[in-house]
């Protein structure tokens, strides 16, 4: 009889806090790296994250706790890296044990800001993983609503339809639902692009539109985001479905957004680096939105994005978002 597969989580935030409470669901043992000293020693103690989640209650029992990123990735055989994409390459680089034989899941909403690489294509070029052995964890899923146990769902992609379907299985439970892809390239831009539109509809929010000009934005978001993806990689998909437009959706209206809370900053008039600074999470959008626009310029005949150019113009060349939007609102239909 084979041994059940050991699965290990990678960070300490929000989405990761919430995907530990996920596996814990099914799960005897679940592994979970962080970084802090401080956070493990608190879990042991009282339970729960100190600092996201913090309504979450684990049994510690069930946690192989550790500050050592070597200890469990050698002990697991599911590696899930919640890390934030500014901070992943950094984190791996602390790892000496061969990784070539695990798999590799991202939930990582972001590429690689140093190389322009998706996080799975960065695992296979330089950890040597095969693409069948690497998958993408999407929404639509807040982390928040996870620790309330309000229903959500989860899209699996991995080339492999049997491994996609097992890691579902580790994360399916009376209130999280799931389904398998094997478009993990689309829905891994998905998941990085979902963010700079978020942060579009939050700057629109803080200037002062309304949901009828919301409801233009996130329309011809879907559209742009089919654009970029298709040439990105092209395949047969259903740009509607819930890993590209449902995940889009909530990430553009929902309170719990952290990316639309950042670009609400932003429209109400913080400069970048204040909005940062007042924001206690990461806002994955404000790195992805350098990483599209640059791998759009690179591209020989490149693909329309008004809405990505207009955040890129806003974010990184600090133009006035009031005159940005109000040229951006003649290009949307």
């Amino acid at each position: 009889m084979s041994q059940p597969l050991k699965y290990a989580v990678f960070g300490a935030g929000s989405w990761a806090t919430a995907i530990v409470k996920m596996l814990c669901e099914n799960l005897d043992e679940v592994g979970w790296y962080m970084r802090s000293v401080y956070t493990k020693e608190h879990l042991l103690k009282e339970q729960h994250n100190p600092s996201y989640l913090s309504s979450v209650e684990f049994k510690t029992e069930q946690l192989k706790l550790s500050n050592d990123i070597n200890d469990i990735a050698e002990w697991a055989d599911i590696l899930i890296f919640v890390i934030p994409s500014a901070f992943i390459h950094s984190e791996l680089e602390k790892l000496t044990v061969d990784i070539s034989e695990k798999t590799i899941v991202s939930a990582v909403k972001g590429i690689m800001p140093e190389s322009g690489l998706l996080v799975g294509e960065h695992f296979h070029d330089i950890y040597h993983i095969p693409f069948e052995n690497i998958a993408v964890i999407a929404g639509p899923c807040h982390a928040e609503e996870v620790a309330l146990e309000r229903l959500s769902y989860l899209t699996i992609s991995c080339a492999d339809a049997e491994k996609a379907q097992t890691i579902a299985n580790a994360l399916s439970s009376d209130y999280i639902k799931t389904k398998i892809s094997d478009d993990i390239i689309g829905t891994e831009y998905a998941v990085m692009l979902k963010n700079i539109y978020a942060i579009a509809a939050g700057i629109a929010h803080g200037l002062g539109y309304g949901d009828n000009f919301q409801s233009v934005l996130m329309s011809n978001a879907i559209r742009e985001m089919k654009r970029f993806i298709k040439k990105m990689h092209k395949m047969k998909r259903n740009i509607n479905n819930s890993a590209y437009l449902g995940d889009l959706l909530v990430t553009g209206y929902s309170t719990f957004s952290r990316n639309r809370m950042f670009g609400n900053m932003i429209g109400k008039g913080y400069t970048v680096k204040s909005a940062q600074m007042e924001m206690n999470m990461v806002a994955e959008g404000y790195y992805a939105t350098k990483s599209a626009h640059l791998l759009n310029q690179k591209n020989k005949k490149k693909t329309r994005l008004p809405i990505i150019n207009a955040v890129y113009d806003v974010l990184y060349e600090n133009k006035d978002p009031k005159k940005v939007f109000k040229k951006l609102t003649d290009k949307l239909d």
